[in-house]
């Protein structure tokens, strides 16, 4: 993968932003619109381990399969949008003009054909939620990510890049709109009667597979802008296998009361570090405040709707670009590709 420098993008510089706007949207397509399906076999993990004796995954990930616009069709962009889906937004192209026999698979991976096996009323839930997407009249008809809501599970695997943290008992993922907490001890689930965004998980390691039993879901979030869904019955048994740079997620969605029969969600997803290509989505990154007189440094960003302390979706410098005296990189004026100006 060919590498490249981010610059800062500054107020007035019209050149800049349209050169690095034309760096992003070739990172994007390369990092965001893969069609390749990379699967990690389950096995024994032979890489560095925690002291507590977890398998050491912590670091940046994102999925390899385009956004949250479609759920079956990734890189289909979303039926019904009028602007064909050709759009910029965080400076990247919707998605690419392929057919559908060159754009990645179905995130539904079981049953063959790619689809939600819907019981017929969810069906037309799920078509209605889509037809009605892009000019809502009902609050249901609203997509809870507008509204900075937690994206759940399974859409917080593909909704921007996200975080993965370890401590003793515990792995913790840190996404752009929540944080989702998954405990080793053996502990019990949460009274049924306690439902989450992001569910209530309890985990334990099988090699380099994290085994998840998700339940206590409070169903409002969609799983993508196609609009599908589950209820508060769902119940997910998801498996997380590890490589050093890669994971695939396999999991199996069981809920009688909506679907015909349980289903498999597969996603791939890769490692990202400082040195991949930025695309505004997957990669995004933050000047970091650093004591003075250290370096500038820049890191990857999460929870910018929790802490609603940034423009979505920007881009910015390496070391490359001079930090004011005292160490902190500058951001006041510094404007993201998408124009929302830092804070």
């Amino acid at each position: 993968m060919k590498r490249m420098t981010p610059r800062l993008v500054r107020r007035g510089s019209l050149a800049a932003l349209a050169a690095a706007l034309l760096v992003s949207m070739h990172a994007s397509a390369q990092m965001r619109w893969t069609s390749t399906l990379t699967v990690v076999k389950e096995g024994a993990w032979t890489g560095p381990r925690l002291q507590d004796g977890q398998p050491d995954v912590e670091g940046v990930w994102s999925n390899d399969f385009a956004n949250h616009d479609n759920f079956t069709d990734p890189q289909g962009g979303i039926p019904g949008d009028p602007t064909k889906g050709r759009r910029l937004a965080n400076g990247a192209v919707d998605r690419p003009s392929k057919p559908r026999s060159e754009r990645a698979p179905s995130r539904v991976s079981d049953p063959a054909d790619g689809e939600v096996p819907f019981q017929p009323w969810a069906r037309a839930t799920q078509q209605e939620f889509l037809a009605n997407f892009f000019n809502p009249t009902r609050p249901e008809y609203v997509e809870p990510g507008a509204h900075c809501a937690p994206a759940g599970v399974p859409k917080s695997l593909y909704w921007h890049g996200y975080e993965i943290r370890q401590f003793p008992g515990i792995v913790v993922f840190l996404f752009n709109g929540g944080t989702r907490i998954i405990y080793l001890d053996g502990r019990p689930h949460l009274p049924a009667n306690i439902k989450l965004w992001n569910a209530d998980s309890r985990g334990h390691w099988e090699g380099n597979t994290l085994v998840v039993d998700v339940s206590n879901n409070n169903a409002k979030a969609r799983f993508a802008r196609t609009g599908e869904f589950a209820s508060e019955n769902v119940h997910v048994v998801e498996r997380y296998t590890f490589e050093a740079d890669h994971y695939t997620y396999n999991a199996v969605f069981t809920d009688p009361t909506v679907y015909t029969r349980p289903f498999t969600v597969t996603i791939p997803a890769h490692r990202i570090t400082e040195k991949d290509p930025q695309d505004g989505w997957a990669n995004e990154q933050e000047w970091a405040n650093v004591p003075a007189g250290r370096a500038p440094l820049f890191e990857n960003y999460e929870r910018v709707c929790v802490e609603n302390n940034h423009g979505h979706g920007a881009i910015v410098a390496t070391a490359g670009a001079a930090a004011p005296a005292g160490g902190t990189a500058p951001t006041n004026g510094a404007t993201s590709l998408n124009g929302a100006a830092a804070k």
